[in-house]
């Protein structure tokens, strides 16, 4: 399609030379994904404290895309079109080790990117607390594995996230949650980041959010420059995570410590 003539979104972050958050490109899910209007107002916009419009709320909770019927369906389709791109490659589709190889591959396919076939709503609806509770939560360290939607190769790293809460606070297990859901798509780390900082946004309306992705793309050490020791590094910061220095400091110094 022509980049003139696609739909242009509000985003949540700041707009600048080289801000990769804009890359949003028809993959981003959920609520942030709106037409830009004369009356609309950019989401970094909003405190902490404001809930955005029931509409809003109603495009994220309806972001499923794919279902276990549609998995089922599609099977025999992706088999086929693994075993043409083996027999694009030149090899014997018939000998025995490679028999059942394009059914494992579309069934692995399938797993790879079982996010879309998960909500946030059904994951966080029951582990959202009432809690006076305003200091800094981090959950660091969290293992992520994604695929390049450019080479259709690994991603893998680890994802620091960090919530200033505002009377209310989320199942620490929750967080990897949802980076599991958002990390088993066809994704680029800019995306993926910007997605698990406003997926923690929707749900808890804190006063801030910061998330930081490290990660290794095969795209980069198999193939291409073959830079083996290469790491991306990205960040979301909204809310005080962004507008105030200190409160970013503190999370960056936690998450490496």
């Amino acid at each position: 399609m022509d980049p003139s003539k696609r739909p242009q979104y509000a985003s949540n972050d700041k707009k600048g030379n080289g801000d990769n958050s804009s890359v949003m490109n028809g993959h981003f899910e959920g609520s942030v994904k709106r037409p830009v209007s004369a009356t609309s107002q950019p989401p970094c916009a909003e405190s902490g404290s404001q809930r955005p419009s029931s509409a809003v709320v109603e495009s994220w909770r309806e972001e499923r895309t794919r279902s276990v019927e549609d998995n089922e369906m599609s099977l025999p389709s992706l088999a086929a079109a693994y075993t043409t791109i083996l027999r694009g490659l030149g090899e014997d589709t018939q000998r025995q080790g490679l028999l059942k190889t394009p059914w494992r591959a579309a069934t692995a396919m399938q797993f790879f990117t079982k996010g879309y076939q998960e909500k946030i709503v059904d994951v966080l609806n029951d582990a959202i607390f009432d809690e006076d509770h305003d200091e800094m939560v981090i959950v660091k360290d969290i293992d992520m594995f994604s695929m390049c939607e450019h080479h259709l190769v690994p991603i893998f790293g680890k994802v620091h996230i960090g919530y200033l809460p505002n009377k209310r606070v989320l199942g620490l297990s929750k967080l990897a949650r949802i980076v599991e859901i958002y990390s088993r798509r066809l994704q680029v780390q800019e995306r993926l980041t910007k997605q698990i900082a406003v997926a923690i946004t929707e749900a808890l309306h804190p006063t801030g959010v910061g998330v930081v992705i490290e990660a290794t793309h095969m795209c980069m050490v198999m193939r291409g420059v073959q830079k083996m020791n290469s790491k991306t590094v990205t960040s979301t910061m909204l809310g005080v995570f962004r507008e105030d220095p200190k409160t970013r400091d503190e999370f960056l110094t936690l998450i490496r410590s």
